[in-house]
């Protein structure tokens, strides 16, 4: 199974699950589901996201511009890849650069992607102790990406990378720990999600707050909870903005307030979240946080029919609209699909 296809209790990289679907009452817009090895996992800044950058760090305030970082942020990547190489050939020490042009080739951006060239710089950069070629490299060796497949040496790279302060590797070593499933991992698997999610990495912030609703690994603890999803959902995660939105419309761990937790759940369902859909379509289907509005339920309902989540108690509530309220609903569920 390659790195991307893992899963929580069996993968990495992000993972706790989403909440569950609300049972058929109109007024719950839904609970925190029990871990669940059906989610497919978010893209988490890393050395194997395009537009990477904490492998050429941007230059201290007064230091001379870092023209291979820059050109790298900008899309420029023939220039990235040229000025990297520079600097290397000026200095055959320089870290960054490698990890540069490791990142360069993995991805390919700007030169044909060459996994096995992308892993021969990271190799180097790790040589000079740099924590994010390590982490890159125990991504690799967990994937069977331009090396052999071995799951222990990916380990001791990301062990490695975390030791050097890289919170990418330690959010994964987390996963790796907690997909274990004994207790003692569970622990040492949240202090490593608390490494990542003090650096604001969003999808860490989100398991941690998830550990903390199941008590596991940590204290049960609902403020806790609401605190790391909504520093989550401050982050752009957006299984964060969903948990944090329904612990504000319970009052789970945070004041209850409905109409906060329906803005929550709306820009969740404006960036395409089919669960926040089908929250927010309850929500508009019985006036809980929002105006009573039935065409903007039904709008939401079938936004997130196309994504799959079909709602039986929606259907029905939804089904005395009339020819014209139907056509305006599926208006605008076009509409916000195609601004997406």
């Amino acid at each position: 199974m390659s790195l991307r296809a893992l899963r929580f209790a069996v993968f990495l990289v992000a993972a706790l699950p989403m909440p569950a679907l609300a049972g058929s009452g109109p007024l719950d817009p839904g609970k925190t589901a029990a871990p669940s090895d059906k989610r497919t996992m978010p893209e988490l800044p890393s050395p194997y996201t395009p537009n990477y950058s904490r492998g050429a760090v941007p230059p201290a305030s007064g230091q001379p511009a870092d023209l291979a970082y820059g050109a790298y942020q900008r899309g420029q990547y023939v220039t990235a890849f040229r000025e990297a190489t520079k600097r290397i050939e000026a200095n055959p020490k320089d870290a960054p650069a490698m990890t540069l042009l490791g990142e360069l080739y993995n991805q390919g951006l700007g030169v044909k992607q060459n996994p096995v060239k992308a892993a021969e710089w990271y190799r180097l950069a790790a040589a000079q102790n740099d924590a994010a070629a390590m982490s890159s490299l125990g991504l690799m060796a967990l994937d069977g990406r331009g090396m052999p497949k071995d799951p222990k040496a990916g380990r001791r790279w990301l062990e490695q990378a975390t030791a050097n302060g890289s919170a990418t590797a330690a959010y994964n070593l987390g996963l790796i720990l907690i997909g274990t499933g004994a207790t003692a991992d569970e622990t040492a698997a949240a202090a490593q999600f608390r490494k990542a999610a003090d650096a604001e990495i969003g999808p860490a912030q989100h398991d941690l707050g998830v550990l903390y609703l199941q008590g596991r690994g940590v204290p049960k603890d609902a403020s806790q909870a609401a605190q790391w999803f909504r520093r989550g959902a401050d982050n752009g995660d957006l299984a964060s903005e969903v948990e944090y939105a329904i612990l504000l419309f319970n009052g789970n761990g945070v004041t209850k307030d409905e109409r906060s937790a329906a803005r929550y759940f709306l820009h969740a369902a404006s960036r395409g979240n089919a669960i926040a859909q089908n929250r927010v379509a309850r929500l508009y289907a019985v006036g809980r946080g929002v105006a009573k509005n039935p065409i903007e339920a039904a709008a939401w309902n079938l936004a997130a029919a196309a994504q799959g989540l079909s709602d039986a108690w929606l259907d029905q509530t939804l089904s005395g609209l009339s020819a014209d309220e139907r056509t305006r609903a599926e208006r605008l569920a076009n509409e916000r699909s195609e601004q997406r």
